[in-house]
C-alpha cells in the first residue's frame, strides 16, 4: 500500500500519544448543552446550561410586532410608545383642560413638550376642510409655524423664566381643539352664508384664547399681564377660524 511505504501508521499513533505526555489542560466544570441532548430536548439543555452558568433562566423574548407596542420584549425594555416621549395619560388630561378652561390646571402635564396631540388636531382640521372643499394645508402649517414662533418671542420678552419653543407650540396646538369643531360644523354648513360664519367663529376664537392664555399665564406666572398674552393668541386663533370659515 502506498502509505505503507511512506511512513509506518502505528509509529505515528504512538507518536503522538508521547505528544501528549507532559501536557496540562484546562477542566472546565460546565458541560456541553449539545452533547447531552438533541432534537426536542435540546432547547431544555440550553436553559439548564444557562442557568448553571449564570445563575439565572435564559430571558423568553416574544416575536411578534405586537410585542413591539407593549412591554413584551426584552426585560425592563419600555414601551414603544414610552420610548417616543408619547404619553396617553397627558394627551387626555391637556385635552380636558381644553374643553373645561374654568378648571385648575395642573402645571405638571406642562412639563413636557408633548406634539402628538396638536399635530393629531392639525391633521384632523386639514381633513375636515379639504372634506369640505377646501385645500388649506399649507396655510395651516405655514400660520401654525409663523404664529408658534412670534409668540413664542413675545412670551420670552415678557417673563422672566421663559418657555421653550416646543412647549408653546404644544400648549397652542392643544387649544387649538375648538377651531377643529368648527371645522367639522363646516362639513353640513356653509359658514360663508350670510352672518352664519361670523357668529360660529366667534365662539371658538374666544374659548381657545381664553384656554391658551390661561395656561401659559399659570406655567409662566403672568397672571398681570393676561390681557397682553391674551391679544397676540387671540390674533393667532383668529386665523385660523378665518381659514376655517372662508
Amino acid at each position: 500500500m502506498a502509505h505503507s511505504v511512506l511512513f509506518d501508521q502505528g509509529q505515528v499513533y504512538s507518536g503522538n500519544n508521547n505528544l501528549n505526555d507532559g501536557l496540562e489542560f484546562y477542566q472546565t466544570q460546565y458541560a456541553d448543552p449539545s452533547s447531552t441532548a438533541t432534537g426536542a430536548g435540546a432547547q431544555g439543555s440550553a436553559d439548564d446550561f444557562y442557568a448553571s452558568s449564570y445563575g439565572t433562566s435564559m430571558p423568553i423574548v416574544e416575536r411578534s410586532w405586537l410585542a413591539a407596542f407593549g412591554t413584551g420584549g426584552f426585560p425592563n425594555e419600555p414601551p414603544l410608545m414610552e420610548e417616543l416621549g408619547i404619553n396617553f395619560q397627558h394627551i387626555k388630561s391637556k385635552t380636558l383642560a381644553v374643553l373645561n378652561p374654568f378648571k385648575p390646571l395642573d402645571t405638571k402635564i406642562y412639563d413636557d413638550s408633548d406634539m402628538a396631540g396638536p399635530l393629531l388636531f392639525i391633521l384632523v382640521l386639514g381633513t375636515f376642510l379639504l372634506l369640505s372643499g377646501k385645500s388649506q394645508f399649507g396655510y395651516i402649517y405655514g400660520v401654525a409655524l409663523l404664529g408658534t414662533v412670534g409668540i413664542w418671542t413675545i412670551l420670552n420678552l415678557m417673563s422672566q423664566g421663559g418657555i421653550e419653543v416646543m412647549r408653546t407650540a404644544s400648549i397652542l396646538g392643544y387649544c387649538l381643539l375648538p377651531i377643529v369643531f368648527l371645522g367639522s360644523i363646516g362639513l353640513g354648513v356653509d359658514l360663508k352664508t350670510g352672518q352664519l360664519g361670523t357668529l360660529a367663529a366667534i365662539l371658538p376664537i374666544v374659548w381657545s384664547t381664553y384656554s391658551s392664555a390661561t395656561m401659559f399665564v399659570t406655567v409662566l406666572s403672568m397672571s398681570e399681564q393676561r390681557l397682553l398674552v391674551a391679544y397676540p393668541v387671540c390674533l393667532f386663533y383668529t386665523s385660523f377660524a378665518l381659514l376655517t370659515v372662508f
